[in-house]
């Protein structure tokens, strides 16, 4: 065995540890100076597995030798929040393994004084962000600072790997790769279904080594079943109900996390807990992305410290932060995904041996049989994958510049280096060559325009020689790119979070929101902050946060339907199944279950029109997309006016005139053929790109977002973005950016490849079509759904009222 192995070993013993078999394999590919994937279970220690490798590597580099090292090993977390807990776990094992050591933290939170003492001396590793990392390879000693670094771990690496800061991630391991050839790179992750290409896109092509943490941790999936969960539902149905349950739970445990899906469903779980149990107040606590930073730190100090009985949270707490007090996690509602389902059953028993427990709260019957079904996926281990972007020129260019400032490029050399990333290995010279003069003369209509000439060729090198537009790039360097959002204060100055500027505007003075837990009356606005007061009313409007609703995933819709086509045949064994009978029962006498072979079509006509289901089980994204693309061809040959409806499991047309769904019956409306021109004549496909270009030219530079202490309104950097767009429209119809939005539109709001193959498996299933002689089951939340943009809380409830009364009469007459 090597000396350094067993350096490793002694120091797990002094803890009372014993090295799992992965973690040797780490420590043994890394001492060979080989990158690699390590996946494992949340809490079996991976952070030990790769940072002891990382140090046990470092022994054999010459700088180790010689007092406190230059910046050897990178630390790259997708979340500011877990910088803080990594840092911890990383100085743990530097006393006896690298006394010369240091560990510092790099991100948007760290202060100016910390800056300045990094400046002047790097620690040997460093706990970063994208962000970050981008920014450090802004500067013109980039190369001088970072050419000694020889390791590289990215924590959470399926959180990064689907999006852009995933490719501002791959752009800098290029740029450090070519300063460092032998640079070993390693990713962490505990829920990836393709792990071969998660990879390969990490190390910039094939190879390395793959390592999978196999060790026995327990994991539990289980359901709070409601008391009465009906033979009709709807979203939210069951919330209401589910609350005393909840409440027993976290009384029965030391400290719960309660996660929801979106930040208004949040708040009002944090409102109905503080309701319920007012003794509860400071022990139950509320976390999501939009509560002010000292908020959310409080909260995570306490749920360390076990202060806390409760929390309730949204995916801002969904990552590797160590809580070891939480017991238990409940999840309100469908989680959507099994990855994700598997991240948040992490949360609990997060330490090697203790096992990991999440326990489902449906919120509508359906997420019974949901809720089976993400327990049959994740023992079948069907976990979702995630594909890099496709060269996103937006940040192509951001990249450019960046790498101008970090001590300049020649255009062939860096080339070669862009397309070593997975995301641009399919870049071609023509659009390498638009780039560069996007960059550099501002493409085809900026030209004029000496603010976006950005870099320019000095000796033959590209340099950014304008302060000026060195500022305002390393102010804004990033890819995250925020909703249209407003600071909330007091009108005493402390601040409280922010809130999308579309729900402030609709409040007028004395309206009253919960926000943070509180219930808030609106005063003013005032450079660009809602000024607010606590409220003495009891009742306001919740907020909404644009991208708040996941969409259903193919692997939980596909094993739902093996579910449901289970039921057919009479395996109804789990709890949940009992408990969703009668309102399946109810399902099979008015109309049909679907199943992973046929596609269920229902028809109704009501007083409002000509009602047309169908239930592909493809996800909220896609049959938004499918709902327009089936009325525009409904309506090609004779013009009629639809309202469309659409949830996780099916959509609804509704027209005033009657629908020939002859087309829909034999399978002609599901066909590919011209699939992309039809989309985009059914969809407002530009109001929906030049929405999505808002971003891309905030990312490629083109708008600024303001200086700190001087940030422009969301109201003047949208106009900023509709104009550029105009703009390249009318003079620049070739610019590549356009096309990305567009291409952006077609592949992550439309989902436009799960949308083809949708229309594909639509088209070999075998229809069952039904004329309904009332609303079914699964028809009426898609009623309901429409109901909502139209109808008051009141007259909801009302016209629900109606609805169940007539069905219980169908229901006596139906055999």
């Amino acid at each position: 065995m090597d000396e350094p192995i067993t350096v490793a070993e002694d120091w797990f013993a002094s803890r009372g540890w014993q090295p799992f078999p992965f973690q040797r394999e780490v420590w043994q590919a890394m001492q060979r100076g080989a990158s690699g994937l390590l996946h494992a279970t949340t809490g079996a220690g991976k952070t030990y597995a790769v940072w002891l490798g990382a140090l046990l590597r470092a022994r054999r580099h010459p700088a180790a030798a010689r007092g406190a090292p230059p910046l050897q090993v990178l630390w790259i977390t997708p979340m500011r929040a877990l910088a803080a807990d990594s840092v911890r776990a990383l100085q743990a094992p530097l006393a006896a393994l690298a006394p010369g050591w240091s560990v510092g933290m790099r991100t948007g939170d760290t202060p100016a004084a910390e800056r300045a003492r990094q400046d002047r001396r790097w620690p040997a590793a460093l706990v970063t962000t994208p962000e970050s990392l981008s920014l450090m390879l802004t500067r013109e000693s980039a190369r001088e600072q970072l050419a000694q670094v020889h390791t590289v771990i990215v924590d959470e690496w399926h959180e990064l790997l689907g999006n852009k800061r995933g490719v501002q991630v791959q752009l800098a391991l290029a740029r450090l790769r070519r300063w460092n050839p032998s640079l070993a790179v390693w990713g962490l992750s505990a829920t990836l279904g393709n792990l071969g290409q998660a990879m390969e896109v990490l190390l910039g092509g094939p190879g390395g080594t793959l390592v999978q943490g196999r060790i026995d941790k327990a994991l539990v999936i289980d359901t709070l079943i409601p008391p009465e969960p009906g033979r009709f539902t709807w979203a939210g149905h069951l919330g209401q109900q589910m609350q005393q349950p909840v409440i027993d739970e976290i009384e029965r445990s030391s400290t719960t996390l309660v996660f929801t899906n979106t930040r208004s469903q949040a708040e009002l779980w944090y409102q109905m807990l503080i309701e319920a149990r007012p003794d509860w107040a400071g022990l139950v606590a509320l976390h999501h992305g939009s509560l002010d930073q000292a908020a959310r730190e409080w909260v995570e100090l306490g749920l360390k410290e076990g202060r806390l009985k409760a929390v309730v949270a949204t995916s801002s707490l969904d990552l590797g932060v160590d809580f070891l007090p939480v017991e238990r996690v409940l999840q309100i509602g469908s989680a959507r995904g099994v990855a994700r389902l598997l991240q948040r059953a992490g949360r609990s028993g997060h330490a090697p041996g203790r096992p990991s427990r999440v326990t489902l709260v449906p919120t509508h019957t359906m997420e019974l049989v949901e809720a089976v079904a993400a327990r049959r996926a994740a023992q079948a281990g069907r976990i979702e994958q995630r594909v890099s972007p496709d060269k996103p020129l937006d940040v192509l260019v951001q990249h450019l510049v960046t790498v101008a400032l970090g001590g300049g490029f020649t255009s062939d050399d860096l080339y070669d280096e862009v397309r070593s990333a997975y995301a641009y290995r399919g870049l071609t010279r023509q659009e390498w060559r638009w780039a560069l003069n996007f960059v550099e003369r501002g493409g085809d209509s900026l030209h004029a325009y000496p603010e976006y000439h950005r870099v320019r060729p000095v000796d033959g090198v590209y340099r950014v020689t304008d302060r000026g537009i060195a500022r305002r790039h390393r102010l804004q360097v990033g890819t995250i790119v925020g909703d249209a959002t407003m600071q909330v204060k007091y009108l005493g100055g402390s601040r409280i979070g922010t809130i999308e500027e579309s729900f402030i505007a609709r409040l007028k003075p004395g309206d009253c929101f919960l926000f943070g837990g509180r219930l808030l009356e609106f005063v003013r606005v005032q450079d660009l902050v809602a000024y607010v007061r606590r409220a003495e009313r009891r009742r306001g409007a919740v907020p909404r946060w644009n991208g708040g609703r996941m969409s259903l995933s193919n692997e939980l819709a596909d094993m739902m339907l093996q579910v449901l086509r289970g039921v057919q045949q009479g395996d109804v064994l789990d709890g949940e199944l009992q408990a969703a009978q009668p309102m399946l029962a109810v399902q099979q006498r008015l109309s049909r279950l679907p199943s992973p072979e046929t596609l269920l079509v229902e028809r109704y006509r009501s007083r409002e029109g000509h009602h047309l289901y169908l239930y592909p089980f493809a996800g909220r994204d896609v049959h938004m997309g499918l709902a327009s693309l089936l009325a525009w061809r409904l309506a090609k040959d004779r013009p009629n006016t639809f309202s469309l409806s659409f949830n996780d499991y099916g959509l609804e047309l509704l027209s005033a005139l009657p629908v020939d769904v002859s087309a829909v019956l034999d399978g002609r409306a599901f066909s590919s053929g011209h699939l992309l021109e039809d989309v985009l004549a059914s969809l407002n496909s530009t109001e929906l790109s030049q929405r999505r270009f808002r971003e891309i030219a905030r990312v490629a530079g083109l708008v600024f977002a303001g200086y700190p202490g001087a940030p422009k309104s969301m109201k003047q950097l949208q106009a900023s973005s509709s104009l550029f767009f105009e703009v390249f429209r009318k003079y620049d119809p070739g610019n590549l950016l356009l096309a990305q939005a567009e291409r952006e539109v077609l592949s992550q709001e439309l989902d436009i490849a799960r949308l083809r193959a949708t229309l594909g498996a639509m088209r070999r299933k075998r229809i069952e079509a039904v004329v309904l002689r009332h609303p079914s089951p699964m028809s009426l939340p898609l009623m309901v759904e429409r109901f909502r943009e139209q109808l008051t809380t009141e007259k909801l409830a009302d016209r629900l009222q109606r609805i169940l009364r007539a069905a219980e009469k169908t229901l006596q007459k139906t055999p």
